[in-house]
């Protein structure tokens, strides 16, 4: 049977960033009935997988068993060139405790002058998830590609958005409005795919 997801379908969004459930909840278009996890108190699970597809995965699915919901994951980050793929799966945690991705964003522009890096190329990954409560799970992977830019421009978004220029475009994620922004982010390319699977 091919699993789908019905309109109006009441969906747990496995996350604790207010930032990830707002651009959920656009690019979803009101298509579901969100809750997030911090709304349930749901416990965050420890991200222990190698790969943005790995976390994905067992974020949903830890969701989805604890809620007895649906459950849509999201595990995405920015990978650096110049650092080898560096801050990757590892994006949330270098804005530690306190999620301050300022402090993140200096620390992304220090490494890049400890190795001395000319090339500022970087993209952002989103793997997004669903997953069923002790079910079956589908996973996909969005990507935009782009450069990095200091000091860091723009309010709007969040996390690394206000370094990040895609490709083609001479605004930042973090000026970018929104509407924008999702129709070009990696995480509107990852579920134009989860689209494309499941409904």
């Amino acid at each position: 049977m091919a699993l789908k997801l019905e309109t109006g379908t009441r969906l747990v969004v496995a996350t604790h960033n207010p930032g990830k459930v707002k651009e959920l909840i656009e690019i979803l278009d009101g298509r579901f009935d969100l809750v997030s996890a911090g709304e349930l108190n749901l416990p965050e699970p420890d991200e222990t997988e190698t790969t943005f597809v790995g976390n994905a995965l067992l974020k949903a699915r830890a969701a989805a068993d604890a809620s007895g919901l649906v459950a849509l994951a999201d595990d995405s980050g920015l990978s650096v060139k110049a650092l080898d793929g560096a801050p990757g799966i590892f994006s949330a945690r270098w804005a530690g405790p306190e999620k301050d991705f300022a402090m993140a964003m200096r620390k992304v522009e220090e490494r890049l002058e400890e190795v001395g890096a000319d090339d500022f190329s970087a993209w952002f990954t989103s793997a997004l998830a669903v997953a069923w409560p002790h079910g079956p799970a589908v996973v996909v992977e969005g990507r935009v590609d782009g450069v990095l830019t200091f000091p860091p421009r723009g309010d709007k978004g969040f996390g690394y958005d206000p370094i990040f220029l895609p490709e083609g475009c001479d605004m930042t994620f973090g000026e970018m409005a929104p509407a924008t922004k999702d129709g070009m982010s990696h995480r509107a390319r990852a579920f134009e795919k989860l689209k494309a699977a499941l409904l």
